[in-house]
């Protein structure tokens, strides 16, 4: 993988797990780490799906995939959250 391709999947991914926390109400208390990888899988995965329903090369923005990876990444910050929250009370 170039530079480039490693700086852009970081932009990416800290964009998309960035929405991910936005659409999850609340404080999440994970790190910004984990939310620039939750950002990258969830895109990939995101893509993965879109390409898998026909739905990721379309005219335009391709919506419905970003939505798929917000949607996923929002999952995936929730999950985390609750396991961090988890581990603060045991």
């Amino acid at each position: 993988m170039e530079i480039e391709g490693l700086f852009t999947a970081l932009l990416f991914g800290a964009a998309i797990g960035g929405l991910g926390r936005l659409v999850i109400p609340g404080r999440q208390h994970i790190s910004l780490l984990a939310t620039i990888l939750v950002g990258i899988a969830a895109a990939l995965v995101g893509t993965a799906v879109a390409t898998v329903l026909g739905v990721a090369d379309t005219s335009g923005i391709d919506w419905i995939e970003l939505a798929l990876q917000v949607g996923l990444a929002g999952a995936a910050v929730s999950v985390l959250a609750e396991r961090s929250k988890s581990k603060i009370h045991h």
